[in-house]
């Protein structure tokens, strides 16, 4: 973004309320899917997953003005928090249709184990999601300081 500090992450938290809606009406529609894939209890997590996840993203949406952040560290911290969110999801949600990953969501997934390389991409998806949440989540915590006057 080649915009002022203020104006881009307003322009983000917009986006990021987009998402949050965006996970919304995903959560919804997937939940008519969960009888009818090969892992229904890792479908039902996913649902679930996405919609703690859709109210995340619009909470940090509406405090993303807020940050005392600079251009650099708002733009790492927005590109994490999405990154990480659709990350995790979409490891459920493979997981849900491949019948698989219970080497990396044992309780959700139950016996589901899907191919070596099927239960390697889930896993290589799902623990990439984790640092990068770590990162997005340092940096609101770090926006949120209170300078003194």
């Amino acid at each position: 973004m080649s915009m002022t500090s203020d104006a881009g992450r307003a322009l983000q938290g917009r986006r990021l309320l987009q998402v949050g809606i965006g996970l919304l009406l995903f959560s919804s529609l997937e939940g008519f899917a969960i009888p009818h894939v090969a892992a229904p209890t890792l479908a039902l997590s996913a649902h679930q997953l996405s919609a703690l996840q859709a109210v995340l993203v619009l909470a940090v949406g509406l405090m993303w003005p807020k940050l005392d952040l600079g251009i650099t560290a708002a733009r790492i911290a927005f590109w994490c928090l999405i990154y990480s969110a659709l990350a995790i999801l979409a490891a459920y949600v493979l997981g849900a249709a491949w019948g698989a990953g219970n080497e990396t969501m044992p309780l959700a997934a139950g016996l589901a184990h899907g191919t070596d390389n099927q239960e390697i991409l889930i896993k290589v998806i799902a623990y990439s999601s984790a640092p990068t949440g770590l990162v997005s989540f340092a940096l609101l915590l770090w926006g949120l300081r209170v300078r003194s006057q």
